[in-house]
């Protein structure tokens, strides 16, 4: 088992033409915010979403006339499969992809629209993967893993050569690690490129399992995160090997920090980002003193997060700013209350959201009520103004 440059520059031929260059481009609100000189690749801009179609098509393109007759199988929570699913249809390969349980709607419906069958089956992505490796041992499919492949990882370094060739300069390169096979592939060709290039992995904290190999240990993982295209209990073994001697540190981030870049791609970068395309600006978010003053390149690697999702962690990111948050005031039940309430938030400019009156808590006197306004602020400091102003009326209050 072993893959070179080589075999890198060789997908990237095998590929070229079939697979969109996603763009490079320096952000200056992202580099004024960490204190480093931040890059990005955009491949969220794929035409599936994601950085996958490359190891995808080279991997297909690797395949037998009899194996691309008899088709394909894959576990994925969605990118492997959205890419797997649309470059199989574009070659005439049956493909077929097992999917865990609570995958989002956009990535399952993704895949279907490009001829895959689906199957849901598993709570994780084990599950799913034992599933498919029933369906090719049964059913006779080529079974495809979405990380540990040669073809696979050779086809992901295209990244770094794209990436470097657009920024030659960069010192550093902070790539999200699932399964592993994105992060060897370019460690492989960023360190032929430029050998004294420092390559870090990002993991989330309830999937560290690239870490817990490093350390000898079994992983603890297990969780909801938001982040679920990196959510793999086990690091591939073919994409360890590769990428353990060449990456410096991997860095792992809670989700928060998830969010937190989840919602800044979108407002800043005016870009949508998945949970896990994040990740290089997470880590870089939490970990900025690691960074300042150096050029980095992050690859944003996919964009496929469910709208409701999106719409979650941007109103999230809003109240840990406090730019919407809830005041609960106790007060008597009687006509003008709310009124007079309304009149002092408006007055200093705050945007009435919403508004819940809880006549019924035991805590609450009979002839009182208790009133939950939302209401939607500039800043933190907006927001504690109008805060400090119910309390000059008279209002007792809490800020949630």
């Amino acid at each position: 088992m072993t893959v070179v440059f080589a075999d890198i520059q060789a997908a990237q031929g095998r590929i070229a033409g079939q697979v969109d260059r996603t763009p490079v481009r320096y952000s200056r609100r992202l580099s004024a915010l960490t204190g480093a000189e931040v890059w990005i690749k955009y491949d969220n801009l794929h035409f599936t979403g994601s950085f996958k179609e490359r190891g995808a098509l080279n991997r297909l393109s690797q395949l037998s006339p009899e194996e691309r007759r008899r088709g394909v199988v894959a576990a994925s929570a969605g990118n492997h499969a959205q890419a797997l699913a649309y470059h199989g249809g574009r070659l005439g390969i049956p493909v077929t992809i097992v999917m865990p349980e609570g995958t989002p709607f956009t990535k399952i419906d993704g895949t279907r629209s490009h001829g895959a069958t689906v199957v849901i089956k598993g709570a994780d992505f084990t599950g799913s993967t034992e599933e498919a490796h029933r369906l090719r041992d049964e059913e006779g499919f080529v079974f495809i893993s979405a990380f540990d492949d040669e073809g696979i990882v050779t086809g992901q370094g295209v990244c770094a050569i794209e990436f470097l060739e657009d920024a030659p300069d960069l010192d550093a390169l902070i790539i999200p690690i699932g399964g592993g096979g994105l992060i060897a592939g370019c460690s492989i060709a960023a360190k032929a490129i430029k050998p004294d290039i420092r390559i870090f992995g990002v993991e989330a904290a309830m999937y560290p399992s690239f870490t817990a190999r490093r350390k000898s240990e079994t992983p603890r993982c297990g969780g909801a995160t938001i982040a679920e295209g990196i959510a793999i209990k086990a690091v591939g073994d073919i994409p360890f090997a590769l990428a353990d001697p060449l990456v410096e540190d991997v860095l792992v981030v809670d989700e928060e920090d998830f969010e937190k870049a989840v919602a800044l791609f979108a407002t800043l970068e005016k870009t949508v980002a998945e949970g896990a395309g994040a990740g290089g600006l997470a880590a870089l978010l939490r970990y900025p003193e690691r960074f300042k003053g150096m050029k980095v390149g992050l690859v944003l690697c996919g964009g496929n997060i469910d709208a409701r999702m999106l719409a979650v962690v941007l109103n999230r990111e809003m109240v840990r700013e406090k730019r919407l948050i809830v005041y609960r005031i106790l007060g008597d039940d009687r006509p003008g209350m709310l009124s007079a309430m309304a009149a002092v938030i408006g007055g200093l400019g705050g945007n009435i959201i919403d508004v819940v009156h809880n006549r019924l808590a035991l805590d609450v006197p009979a002839k009182g009520a208790e009133f939950d306004i939302m209401v939607e602020t500039r800043d933190s400091a907006h927001s504690d103004a109008i805060g400090q102003a119910l309390k000059d009326k008279g209002y007792a209050l809490r800020m949630g």
